[in-house]
């Protein structure tokens, strides 16, 4: 990695630390910390939205699935997407109108704070699927960068650089962080778009350079090898690399309600439009967050049909050697993790190549950041506080939240260290999925349906809906197993409303 390179992440990771160091100056208290102090406006929303959910399933994600399945991996963007419309049109005024900072608080107001406390057990679960992600992939990006490094300190710089993003400035870190994100990515996804299209010679000469690399060279015959279906014509490539749906439409279509179930389900995107000045910013932020977020993911499906074309795995040589088919001269990628940070380094001018790594590095540092954030948000004001004899103090309040966030993660990245090289789009489906199947139908029932819903019809849904998603990705159903949490949930909801005549909440 050259000189000018290094030059170029440096000056994007001085930037964000600059901000959060300038972010940390406007905390003077617990609610400063959280939602702004409620003063925040329409960008400063968006930009709590995008940085937390425009990380790595985003860009580096994206590429990653893209590399394998061109189009499809597009699912992510536009799910995330319509979730934060449905978000601003369906759900801002609403939550806003109870006066609370967190959407367990929500629950627990209208269901009991037993139904509350699960619902924030099992919803910090699904975030920190979500936060693990960012840390193997930012982790994977600094070990693309800096060649030999050892794991264990990739890891350790990863989880620092989060640390930083978010707890000195909270709400204001995270908020102005993701505006700058947000400039920085478009920026770099115009490039990588318009270097993919120079450099092919158009989708006509990308879809050409696929046909050749895979068809030609023996690779598309032992892509069975290695868990993908093999390519033999054309017709098998433009199937997968230009197919909406590549891996069957019911994936696809529970992939994108997980992420519209899970933007309404988490915390951080909840917090960011409590956190507006009023119903109208917080509205216009999430709506912003909408448009601007599907583009982004443009980017991806171009890098990772592109780099498909000029790139070999090394779990694909191994294949044609035990096979005895000889190896074709193509630059060799150690996990599709790389895809994206590879194609920065190896193909663009170094200066922009380390300012686009940086942004990467950013985005990556800012979901985990602001996704370890809500998590905290919600230990503290639904966990810790009911157990702590010092939960009226805002001082200690303020210094809880930060200590949760440090130790989520730490714990991330001891947990990354033993996982292995995930698609890291998996886990961020999961993990929506996971929260949407516990949080949704109790959330949207106590903001649209209050005093309509017996409470212990509500506590077994939060308590048998995730046991069904797990068990579906267990078994691997045909069906989503998204889609057998949420059709539980409302089935033992549709009960609870036609028992009601017993609507005292659940207490500890």
């Amino acid at each position: 990695m050259s000189g000018w390179t290094v030059l170029g992440i440096a000056l994007v990771i001085f930037i964000i630390i600059a901000i959060g160091a300038y972010s940390g100056r406007k905390i003077k208290s617990s609610s400063d910390f959280l939602t702004g102090g409620g003063k925040v406006n329409s960008w400063i929303v968006c930009g709590s939205i995008m940085g937390a959910l425009v990380s790595s399933q985003a860009t580096i994600g994206t590429a990653q699935l893209a590399f394998n399945y061109g189009l499809s991996a597009w699912w992510f963007t536009l799910g995330s997407g319509i979730g934060c419309f449905v978000l601003a049109v369906g759900y801002t005024k609403r939550m806003r109108k109870i006066d609370k900072v967190t959407e367990m608080e929500m629950i627990s107001e209208e269901y009991g704070p037993l139904s509350g406390t699960l619902c924030s057990l099992l919803c910090c679960i699904g975030i920190f699927l979500s936060v693990l992600a960012q840390v193997i992939a930012c982790t994977g990006l600094i070990t693309t960068m800096v060649p030999g490094v050892p794991e264990i300190i990739a890891v350790a710089v990863a989880i620092l650089l989060m640390i930083v993003y978010v707890v000195f400035g909270g709400t204001w870190g995270a908020g102005l962080g993701g505006v700058l994100k947000l400039i920085l990515l478009y920026l770099a996804s115009f490039i990588g778009l318009f270097y993919t299209l120079k450099m092919s010679n158009g989708l006509s000469g990308l879809m050409s350079s696929l046909n050749s690399n895979l068809i030609n060279t023996g690779i598309g015959s032992i892509q069975g090898d290695i868990g993908l279906s093999n390519i033999v014509s054309s017709s098998d490539i433009s199937n997968r690399f230009i197919n909406i749906v590549a891996r069957g439409p019911m994936k696809y279509i529970g992939s994108g309600i997980s992420l519209l179930l899970g933007v309404l389900s988490t915390q951080t995107y909840a917090q960011a439009v409590l956190s507006a000045k009023s119903d109208r910013e917080g509205k216009k932020g999430a709506l912003l967050a909408a448009f601007l977020i599907p583009p982004l993911g443009i980017a991806g499906i171009m890098i990772g049909p592109f780099m498909r074309s000029h790139y070999i795995l090394s779990s694909e040589v191994d294949a044609l050697i035990a096979k005895g088919v000889s190896v074709p001269h193509l630059p060799v990628l150690q996990g599709t993790i790389q895809v994206f940070p590879s194609f920065l380094i190896n193909h663009l001018n170094p200066l922009v190549a380390g300012i686009i790594i940086g942004t990467l590095l950013v985005s990556v540092v800012g979901g985990g950041a602001g996704l370890s954030f809500g998590m905290a948000t919600i230990m503290v004001k639904n966990i810790i506080s009911k157990i702590s004899k010092q939960q009226a103090s805002a001082v200690y309040e303020l210094i809880a939240t930060r200590v949760t966030i440090v130790s989520i993660l730490v714990i991330a990245a001891i947990v990354s260290l033993v996982s292995s090289d995930t698609v890291i789009n998996d886990y961020g489906f999961l993990s929506m999925g996971l929260r949407g199947s516990v949080v949704f139908i109790p959330l949207t029932t106590a903001l649209f349906m209050k005093n309509k819903i017996n409470p212990k019809f509500i506590l077994a849904s939060i308590v048998i809906s995730p046991i069904a998603v797990v068990l579906g990705e267990m078994i691997n159903t045909k069906i989503d197993s998204l889609f057998i949490g949420v059709f539980i949930s409302i089935v033992i909801t549709g009960l609870g409303y036609f028992f009601k005549g017993n609507t005292t909440q659940t207490n500890l």
